[in-house]
């Protein structure tokens, strides 16, 4: 929980000695901002005192150019009070939070679900210590704003454009920026690349401004043609897909090859077959795991299966490559692939949770 303030939240004296890096990043707004006061919000009982948040505030400043929005900035990701971390050269994680949010050019007040959407995402931080950088992207499993009609349920990262890195007392700091994607725009950054996928929407997304009401901005014709010309010359960047569900089991059979039939989930396959053939001729193993194993995609002139340490490699021909992605769908079901006849997938129906276990949906 957070609380309005126009200091730092729970400093007990005002003595700049002692937030050197907190200091440090207020500079870098002020001279974006020079001589608007923002609002701030405070965190009530800090993390290291048992609080259930993160950060020790965010920032918000209010701009109407190139259009009407929030500008909202993290403290508490970097080493703000003193350096405890053995990187000299990196104040703590290496980066702050920012997030711009449309509004409308009359509204007053910040709304409160992005302060608390930073505090997530920054508990994930800290949880799992996985940090955030320039062409990172990150499904939310639900709108990213609870309780709000939208399209946006995912996030890709950049560097902001406005606020280069610092050299704070503790280290560098860089200002990561989270934009708000939609399901499509997110799939279309794994078959290409995030980054460039951001590049390519920017400018009908100025300063990439998270607009909650926005439809895809994959429905306008030009900028989806430059997305999929982007990936079709140059292939995906995405080389890892996470399952929870992946399993095999290799048959002998009786004066013919074994057979290994692979299971897998519903939820992953349609990306799977997208991603195979942006991948593979282009020369680019694709892996294809679960928390215990590991399904390996190389490309390869004949058809192979080899099983080595628990981990499962399939060399596959371009002509496989796209036979597979013409055969394998996201429906329950067995699949065999013409050409690849060692090869059985099973297909399974997947459940797909929010982040408090709950079952939000279906798939297969």
């Amino acid at each position: 929980m957070t609380e309005a303030a126009q200091d730092r939240g729970n400093d007990d004296d005002g003595d700049d000695e002692l937030s050197p890096g907190w200091d440090a990043i207020t500079a870098a707004m002020e001279r974006l901002y020079p001589g608007q006061e923002p609002k701030h919000y405070g965190t009530v009982i800090k993390w290291m005192l048992g609080g259930p948040d993160p950060l020790d505030g965010v920032s918000v400043w209010k701009r109407m150019e190139p259009v009407p929005h929030w500008h909202y900035l993290s403290y508490g990701l970097s080493e703000l009070y003193t350096k405890e971390s053995e990187v000299a050269e990196t104040s703590g994680y290496g980066f702050e939070l920012t997030f711009r949010l449309a509004c409308e050019p009359e509204d007053e007040e910040p709304p409160a679900w992005a302060i608390n959407f930073l505090q997530n995402l920054a508990r994930y931080v800290f949880k799992s210590g996985n940090v955030f950088d320039d062409g990172h992207w990150m499904t939310a499993n639900g709108p990213i704003a609870l309780e709000r009609e939208t399209l946006i349920r995912s996030m890709g990262f950049v560097f902001d454009p406005e606020l280069p890195a610092i050299d704070t007392p503790h280290g560098r700091v860089s200002f990561i920026q989270v934009v708000g994607l939609t399901e499509d725009e997110e799939r279309a950054g794994k078959r290409w690349d995030t980054r460039r996928l951001l590049d390519a929407l920017q400018p009908a997304m100025p300063l990439w401004v998270t607009d909650l009401g926005r439809p895809s901005l994959l429905d306008d014709a030009e900028v989806r043609g430059r997305v999929e010309e982007g990936a079709a010359r140059e292939g995906s960047s995405s080389g890892f897909l996470f399952t929870e569900v992946l399993g095999w089991e290799t048959s002998k059979r009786l004066l013919r090859a074994p057979v290994t039939e692979i299971t897998l989930g519903a939820r992953q396959v349609d990306e799977l077959v997208a991603l195979l053939p942006l991948r593979l001729p282009f020369g680019r193993d694709f892996h294809f795991a679960s928390r215990e194993r590991a399904l390996v995609f190389a490309h390869g002139e004949t058809d192979s299966v080899s099983e080595e340490d628990g981990k499962l490699t399939l060399r596959l021909s371009d002509a496989t490559v796209r036979e597979l992605a013409r055969t394998l769908r996201p429906v329950a079901g067995t699949y065999e692939v013409q050409g690849l006849g060692a090869v059985r997938w099973k297909v399974q129906k997947t459940t797909i949770r929010d982040p408090q276990g709950n079952v939000v949906g279906t798939v297969g």
